[in-house]
């Protein structure tokens, strides 16, 4: 009984694993759907904020010509609420401060952008499976980065 509320709760196949464990394992599997399927390019991985080492971008990618941000969530089948959503206000204000330093520091900046979530569903009986989220809303109409 406490290993089948553990795997509820916890999902997975190992529920002993930290979230943390589970959290780079996820981004691992984004990173290789990223790479593998879509065919974009990882230009960086748990990227932080030098200014604000709490703030974090866990991929940053380049899609052709587009420079695309990464939101990596991971969830067991079994969760109540979905990746996706799990990503409230505050920390949408925490991705678009960290983002805003991202661009900032560039050189030279992209002409476009864009925020993405990946949610990787992990199950007991199925290997894990990554949902892609394109051009998330995240910045207001007409932001862009001063220069």
């Amino acid at each position: 009984m406490l290993v089948w509320l553990k795997r509820f709760f916890l999902g997975g196949e190992n529920p002993s694993a930290s979230a943390g464990e589970r959290g780079a394992e996820g981004e691992r599997l984004a990173a290789e759907f990223f790479r593998g399927r879509q065919g974009y390019e990882i230009v960086a991985r748990n990227w932080r904020n030098p200014r604000d080492q709490r703030e974090e971008i866990d991929l940053v990618c380049r899609d052709g010509e587009v420079l695309v941000f990464v939101e990596v969530k991971s969830r067991p089948d079994t969760a109540l609420v979905p990746g996706y959503h799990a990503i409230d206000r505050r920390k949408k204000q925490v991705l678009r401060r960290a983002i805003h330093a991202y661009l900032t520091q560039l050189r030279a900046r992209p002409r476009t952008f864009r925020f993405d979530v990946a949610e990787v569903v992990t199950s007991t009986k199925l290997p894990p499976q990554v949902l892609h989220f394109q051009n998330v809303p995240l910045f207001p109409k007409g932001y862009h980065v001063l220069r």
